[in-house]
């Protein structure tokens, strides 16, 4: 396992002026736009990121967010991308790095408890969530589908359990009634690149905080799959307007039958008093420009956009589409 890397350039020539932390080294496990934004933050504080590992992007996989192995190529930092956390390679070349910290940010494997020893002053996790609220996977998609109003970031030391750690440094940021996964998503990497940037001076200087995570307070959750994401009419239209948000591109989607026609379900508002006249629940009512949802528990939901017979749709040609009447809905196949 060879890393990619062009040839290095003294830290003098790329880091001027000399930073107070130019002594302290990491290696840095990341992916995904908080990777990124942890590593920069890294960077702009002085400590010497010696290597970073991250993922090959899959083809399956729909990349709307930046890279963090260009970012690390940028600095001319070398870079791996080992399939495997386990693999005996990627041990011997952190042990060959010798980092005072390894840091994991948004890496999507969990690290073996030798590896994280090999870091001789600590081995620290970014989670996307306010410990111990929403560990495991996913947590921001969780939060939103359970309808909360502030989630954040948190940064941990690592354990032998997923997100267990002691806790040193947390910033919230509110989830407001209709933001997307994605928008919440912008505000959590904001988030953590502040907890990281206040805390480091204490981390370096061995006085960092460290708070009990007390699991008993919070819950695991998995991941999600793109059939996770059928709506259930009969639920309550807040149950759907957040599974709506929660799943929105670039998440693969809320997925329904329109009169047995497939579509997915981009956004939504909640609409209450649920206007007069409209159909019974699980019906979906096209008058003018407005295409009302009317749910199990009797309330209502505008779909404000939906893809539908290959593209996106909203407005006048979102009602165009569905014709104007009431529509049967059901769940998607």
């Amino acid at each position: 396992m060879q890393p990619v890397c062009p040839a290095r350039f003294p830290a003098s020539s790329l880091r001027e002026p000399p930073f107070i932390y130019s002594m302290t080294s990491a290696v840095v496990f990341a992916y995904h736009n908080v990777g990124v934004r942890c590593l920069l933050t890294l960077l702009a504080r002085g400590v010497d990121v010696t290597m970073v590992v991250t993922h090959r992007d899959s083809a399956n996989e729909t990349i709307w967010f930046e890279s963090v192995r260009d970012a690390a190529l940028a600095h001319r930092i070398p870079v791996i991308t080992p399939d495997d956390a386990n693999d005996i390679a990627l041990f011997d070349a952190v042990v060959r790095a010798r980092p005072d910290f390894i840091f994991s940010f948004y890496y999507r494997h969990m690290l073996p408890a030798p590896l994280l020893a090999l870091a001789s002053r600590g081995a620290y996790n970014m989670h996307g969530s306010l410990l111990p609220k929403y560990r495991g996977r996913v947590p921001i998609n969780w939060a939103i589908i359970h309808g909360e109003t502030e989630t954040g970031a948190t940064l941990h030391e690592m354990a032998a359990k997923p997100d267990a750690g002691a806790i040193v440094a947390q910033t919230a940021v509110p989830i407001l009634p209709d933001d997307t996964a994605r928008e919440v998503f912008i505000k959590v990497t904001v988030a953590a690149e502040q907890a990281l940037w206040n805390v480091l001076p204490d981390l370096v200087a061995g006085s960092a905080p460290r708070i009990a995570n007390d699991l008993s307070k919070g819950s695991y959750f998995s991941g999600r799959k793109p059939e996770d994401g059928r709506i259930d009419w009969n639920a309550s239209a807040a149950a759907i307007h957040n599974l709506v948000r929660a799943v929105a591109p670039p998440y693969p989607g809320a997925t329904t039958l329109i009169d047995g026609r497939a579509a997915v379900i981009e956004r939504t508002r909640r609409v209450d008093p649920k206007p007069a006249g409209f159909a019974q629940p699980r019906t979906l009512t096209v008058e003018g420009e407005r295409c009302i949802a009317v749910c199990g528990d009797g309330s209502a939901l505008m779909i404000v956009r939906a893809h539908i017979d290959g593209r996106s749709r909203e407005g006048a040609e979102l009602a165009a589409c569905l014709i104007e009447g009431s529509h049967a809905l059901g769940e998607a196949p």
